[in-house]
């Protein structure tokens, strides 16, 4: 049988946001990692600038120009506040109070709040989309009880749910923000434009010396969050926005728990259970829910 050039295309970029999920749900452990030797200023600016840097160079080998119009350059703006300075502050100040697999599961409330405000935006709820989204909240809620999950957190939840609710904000002007530029041009300005507005705080905060006497192994996981959390997701969740809607694109995040519980088996020795599995199973079933019926969308820039 034939495979349909549209239904592949949308399995492609399914896979793209999958995998920008899998490297944030990674992330959280990372970051954690990283609290111990730097403030969360200091790992939000060496992060987005060693990305910028990277996207740049992947821009010029790409041959896309990194011009943009200058009435254009609000909008990148804009991106950079909602999607790294107020965002990553809220998830990386959060890490203070929480540990990273409490974080895996509250960001993954994401799509619900994205579903809500697509629908404000005129985009369609369908009846997959609605059971897609009942079936990963419940495998949320069943993984999170697997790890004795508890609402008394205070100040960590609060700030996760805000960065959450943030998040579903930039993915709709990521939709919505009339930029006629290739994704990586975008997701390079983005990130120069994060990482220069969070540079007056690590220079208040002193957080170049703490950066100048990293040590190796955590070098490795700031260079983690730079190319693959920060340059190579942001790219790949804006090309899954491209093509696939907001709410089927936000799905993916529900499955962040499980790449979160994931690293933190293979680097923390954490283990499994049955209710954390059965979670697993229904978070996976709702993605594919809400993602089954998407439409045919225009080509990615």
């Amino acid at each position: 049988m034939l495979w349909r050039p549209a239904v592949h295309n949308r399995l492609i970029f399914r896979m793209y946001a999958l995998i920008a999920v899998a490297f944030w749900g990674i992330s959280f452990v990372s970051s954690k990692s990283l609290l111990s030797y730097m403030d969360s200023y200091s790992i939000i600016t060496a992060r987005f600038g060693l990305a910028a840097v990277f996207l740049a160079a992947m821009c010029l080998l790409a041959g896309k120009s990194l011009k943009i119009k200058l009435h254009h350059i609000p909008h990148m703006i804009i991106l950079a506040v909602c999607g790294i300075w107020i965002h990553q502050s809220l998830q990386v100040e959060a890490l203070n109070y929480i540990d990273a697999v409490t974080a895996g599961w509250l960001i993954s409330l994401s799509p619900v709040f994205t579903a809500i405000l697509a629908m404000c935006f005129g985009e369609k709820m369908t009846r997959f989309k609605a059971a897609g989204m009942a079936a990963a909240f419940t495998g949320v809620v069943l993984v999170a009880e697997s790890e004795g999950f508890s609402l008394t957190a205070g100040t960590g939840i609060g700030l996760m749910v805000l960065s959450t609710l943030n998040w579903a904000v930039y993915s709709l002007l990521v939709k919505k923000l009339p930029l006629p530029y290739p994704v990586i041009t975008a997701a390079f300005y983005t990130s120069f434009f994060g990482a220069l507005f969070m540079l007056p705080f690590t220079i208040r905060s002193g957080g170049w010396k703490s950066l100048m006497s990293l040590p190796p192994e955590q070098w490795l996981h700031l260079l983690f969050l730079a190319v693959f959390v920060s340059a190579a997701a942001y790219w790949l969740w804006g090309k899954a926005l491209s093509v696939l809607s907001a709410t089927g694109t936000a799905a993916f995040l529900y499955a962040e728990p499980l790449f979160t519980m994931l690293a933190g088996t293979a680097l923390l020795g954490e283990k499994w259970t049955w209710t954390a599995a059965a979670g697993g199973v229904f978070i996976l079933a709702g993605v594919y829910g809400m993602s089954r019926d998407e439409g045919k969308r225009l080509s990615p820039k």
